[in-house]
């Protein structure tokens, strides 16, 4: 064999008792699982003795914000070190492809806050193949550091058919967002995303986005909406993703399916009890969450959808003219703008996290808005509005919103997976985007009994796996692809701290994807062992 993991407590992906047994590799698959007893043991060109730590299968991160990183950092360790061996990525509706030469200037600018401007990518696709075949041939075609499959982006392709336009699709510009949706899955993407609070995408109505999620579902696909609020209207919004998906007959993945502000303390059992109730009735329904209570986005994304219509200039244009700009305060701080989720702003709960400009860097960065504004004795609307525009919109920020109650309560359902949601641009970024996987491991298993070890697993292999219809991952057995994690049960846990965030985990020494190991000895080695995940083709 090419490699024998000896003496180790496997966690099989199913949530089944653990057990004892040497796992023997080669080619890349688990060639046998050897338990005590039964037979000769299997040998290998590497041993590892991994008496006390657990083995399973590669965490799958449901939820990932990688679509650049993993072509501009070949280590990648925020995601390498935690486990992960599979990201999800095109999330949120917005992404960079499919694209053409008129869109992608725009999309760079409008998420630069969760990717970076991206001065170092080549960006030479402008199909969604071409992007995922970019992502195989990696640094000097030697691949990247873990596999990803990709969500095509609603709100990527409404640019592409109309621009940044508020306003219904006319029946040409619905055909061709068909068309491009079902080119982009039958070049592998998995399914869709939407980002229903960001611009376009949410200009779409729920007949356009029907329309689409037809497409998805005739591919065998599945949408991932962040739908239209998390806030002051949230159980509506996701029984409306529940409806639209019904009538599509398609597939459903709620993207970090969380309930935040001060109106949802409490109520996610009524959000389960309304999932329960659809599955019941037949509906293909699954959820991520992050095991944090904060969220994260951009501070452009808190403000009203009508003022970014027409793209990024246009609304730095509007933040320039006095007159709009009280406008724009006024719908965020009176009204509840949209893209606060219809909850009126409280700067004391928005954190700036990162900057795209490093000269605002030292006056901004960790501070809340308010905060800042208090330093410069000004009104935190004023502090806002002149980071939006020198920052040219490239400002992320995390939202202390959340509630634990609601956090645990949802990560304990059984159509539950997990998803970092985590933006790795910025000089504070959240703590999930480093430290998820051991933190579900590490603090809510292990030290808080939500769930066990063995059934987190589950939801962190098993489920995502069969989400995405791989066949062959998500589960360790003989045959299976050599995507493991070798983590130590009780030691276990996040590095990442809000103050430290950046932060490696502790008790993950070894992590292995195609049988190589890409994490040895609790280090990063050379090995760039990923390639993209494509749809499986309906039989």
């Amino acid at each position: 064999m090419d490699t024998v993991i000896r003496n180790t407590r496997v966690m099989d992906g199913t949530g089944s008792p653990s057990y004892t047994a040497d796992i023997a590799i080669t080619s890349g698959r688990i060639a046998e699982i050897h338990r005590p007893g039964n037979g000769p043991r299997p040998t290998g060109r590497t041993v590892v003795d991994a008496h006390g730590l657990a083995t399973s299968p590669g965490f799958i991160d449901m939820h990932a914000h990688s679509d650049l990183a993993l072509l501009q950092d070949p280590s990648h360790e925020a995601k390498a070190a935690q486990g992960v061996t599979l990201e999800v990525i095109g999330q949120d509706g917005l992404s960079y492809a499919p694209v053409d030469d008129r869109v992608l200037p725009s999309l760079r600018t409008q998420i630069a806050g969760w990717n970076g401007p991206g001065h170092d990518a080549d960006f030479t696709w402008r199909t969604t193949g071409e992007y995922l075949d970019r992502l195989d041939h990696g640094f000097d075609g030697a691949g990247i550091a873990v596999n990803a499959a990709y969500l095509i982006p609603q709100g990527t392709v409404r640019a592409l058919a109309l621009g940044w336009d508020d306003r219904p699709a006319t029946g040409a510009e619905l055909d061709r967002m068909r068309r491009l949706v079902a080119e982009g899955l039958e070049q592998g993407a998995v399914g869709m995303s939407s980002g229903l609070t960001y611009t376009p995408g949410m200009y779409a109505d729920d007949a356009e986005l029907t329309e689409l999620c037809r497409v998805v579902a005739a591919h065998g696909g599945y949408y991932c909406p962040h739908h239209r609020s998390y806030g002051a209207h949230a159980l509506r919004a996701y029984a409306e993703m529940i409806e639209l998906t019904r009538a599509a007959g398609c597939a459903l993945h709620l993207a970090h399916a969380v309930l935040n502000f001060p109106g949802n303390e409490g109520r996610a059992p009524e959000l389960l009890r309304m999932l329960d109730e659809a599955r019941a009735a037949g509906a293909d329904i699954t959820l991520d969450s992050y095991p944090y209570t904060p969220g994260c986005t951009t501070l452009a994304a808190l403000l009203p959808s009508w003022a970014a219509e027409g793209g990024p200039d246009a609304m730095l244009a509007r933040l320039k003219d006095d007159a709009t700009s009280a406008r724009v305060r006024h719908a965020m701080e009176v009204e509840g703008s949209d893209g606060c989720h219809g909850v009126p702003v409280d700067w004391r709960s928005v954190e700036i996290s990162g900057v795209t400009d490093d000269r605002l860097a030292a006056a901004h960065i960790g501070r809340t808005v308010a905060g800042a504004a208090a330093d410069r004795r000004e009104e935190p609307w004023t502090t806002a509005r002149r980071l939006l525009l020198e920052d040219r919109l490239g400002t992320t920020v995390l939202q202390h919103v959340g509630h634990e109650e609601n956090v645990r309560t949802i990560m304990r359902h059984p159509a539950h997976t997990g998803g970092s949601d985590g933006i790795l641009h910025g000089a504070k970024p959240h703590p999930r985007a480093y430290g998820t996987f051991p933190h579900y491991l590490g603090h809510y298993a292990r030290e808080l009994g939500v769930l066990s070890l063995e059934e987190c697993v589950a939801h962190l292999t098993s489920r995502p796996a069969a989400r995405l219809r791989l066949p062959d991952r998500g589960l360790i057995r003989e045959g299976y692809r050599a995507d493991l994690v070798l983590f130590d049960p009780g030691t276990v846990a996040a590095g990442a701290t809000f103050e430290a965030p950046r932060t490696l985990p502790t008790g993950i020494p070894y992590v292995l994807i195609a049988g190589r190991f890409v994490m040895k000895d609790g280090r990063r080695t050379d090995v760039l062992a990923g390639r993209t995940v494509r749809r499986t083709p309906l039989c």
